[in-house]
């Protein structure tokens, strides 16, 4: 059951003074690609779709400075909910203190990397009236790009006109943890992912919609390339982005910057606010439990069963857990499976809130030819309640060409607990916004 925010204006806020972009460029000199630690997808979605796994180097150099990864603290069944709560703060606190040293917007030049998978039509049909559409995927924090697959099964059935989708991962998640994990930092600003985004798209991203296979290591395409895209957008593309919380603010502030990269944008509860007042300790306590959170079990079916033990976990769909514990998970040397993501890394992500609020300021300005759906959680539960206001001035902060939609079914993980009427939803949105036929399906 969905229903939709009334117009709601914005309450003033006070300037965060939002920083300048800070612009990426190729790394001088040769790069050594990194071997891969994980096994690069080479199967197919629904029999459908190809997929395949690439990595490109994310933007260089990053805004954080380069200082070491904090020790997590060890991990007791005995903290009360006040040791959690201090836990939290005492790294979002540290985290402040590097950012108000001083932002000299470039300083970590170690190479890192990010991985997408790609799903694209084994028989793509060529249509000269209009462009193919295009699906880009931005995971929330915590989660591997993989965890879209079961909204994917239920709507691409439905909404046969996506040729292609690129599935994002930060730096420190899944398989691009792996990748990274000897030069990952001990500061993550959410501008680095947006910039990566907008690297990806801008310089990487192939120009058609190949059914032929791609090398793992996408190539660079030429500057002239990238300097139409910023100006004009894809010449062969309609892009749609879907972002999740943390996903959704990094692919906004991506826009904000390069607004002809994109054409339309579901924000599935993305993370933009003031992060004030009331969330404030809402997040110390959700930055100290992710701190202490367990990250290695015997085999992955002791992990399923742990995640089904947890009240939280437990609300999700059936597929997409098995997708968490196939793909969030890897085998380490020990013989134990663990975590992709470090627990401190999505820690620092949580902490370090700054680029939300900056975005909260900017996102009026968002360019109005991109269409806005927010999709936003409507299941009874404290969160709902206590952000209920903050939801309704989000879905509204930039009120022209946008509309919104809660689902009753779900909290904020909305992929992950309500992926089919998600996925109904969006197919609803691309039909309409597409003036596409809808194909007739079960969802």
């Amino acid at each position: 059951m969905t229903s939709s925010y009334p117009y709601t204006p914005t309450t003033f806020r006070t300037t965060v003074n939002p920083r300048p972009w800070a612009p990426f460029h190729p790394h001088e000199g040769h790069v050594e690609v990194p071997p891969l630690p994980f096994k690069p997808r080479s199967d197919s979605l629904l029999g459908i779709y190809n997929i395949s796994t690439h990595i490109i180097p994310a933007a260089y150099p990053r805004v954080t400075p380069d200082i070491p990864v904090p020790q997590p603290p060890p991990r007791s069944s005995k903290r009360d909910e006040g040791s959690i709560k201090k836990l939290g703060l005492e790294l979002m606190e540290q985290q402040l203190r590097q950012s108000e040293d001083g932002y000299s917007a470039v300083t970590d030049e170690r190479p890192l990397w990010n991985c997408v998978n790609r799903y694209v039509k084994k028989d793509k049909e060529t249509n000269a009236k209009s462009k193919g559409i295009t699906l880009f995927l931005v995971h929330a924090t915590g989660f591997p790009k993989e965890i879209w697959e079961t909204t994917l099964c239920y709507l691409l059935p439905a909404c046969g006109v996506i040729d292609e989708i690129w599935s994002w991962e930060s730096v420190q998640h899944g398989d691009s943890a792996l990748l990274n994990r000897r030069n990952l930092n001990g500061s993550f600003d959410w501008t680095d992912n947006a910039r990566d985004i907008a690297n990806f798209l801008i310089n990487y991203m192939p120009e058609e919609v190949e059914t032929s296979a791609l090398p793992i290591q996408l190539h660079r395409l030429p500057a002239s390339v990238g300097e139409s895209r910023q100006k004009n957008g894809f010449s062969s593309r309609t892009t749609v982005a879907a972002g999740h919380s943390f996903g959704g603010c990094s692919v906004t502030l991506a826009a904000l910057n390069f607004p002809a990269l994109f054409s339309s944008m579901v924000l599935l509860d993305a993370m933009i606010d003031t992060f004030q007042e009331f969330t404030w300790e809402p997040t110390q306590r959700m930055v100290g439990a992710t701190l202490l959170r367990r990250e290695q079990w015997p085999s992955r079916e002791d992990a399923l069963r742990s995640f089904k033990s947890s009240p939280m976990i437990s609300a999700w769909h059936p597929d997409v857990l098995r997708l968490y514990v196939d793909y969030g998970l890897y085998d380490d040397e020990g013989g134990y499976v663990r975590l992709k993501t470090p627990p401190i890394h999505e820690a620092l992500v949580l902490a370090n809130p700054r680029a939300g609020r900056e975005t909260w300021e900017l996102m009026e300005n968002l360019d109005e030819k991109i269409e806005l759906l927010w999709i936003l959680p409507g299941k009874e539960s404290p969160d709902v309640s206590m952000l209920l206001e903050v939801r309704k001035q989000r879905a509204w902060r930039r009120p022209a060409n946008s509309s919104n939609i809660i689902l009753k079914s779900s909290g904020h993980l909305i992929p992950q607990e309500s992926p089919e009427e998600l996925a109904r939803v969006m197919a609803d949105f691309l039909h309409k916004k597409y003036d596409i036929s809808p194909i007739k399906h079960k969802l």
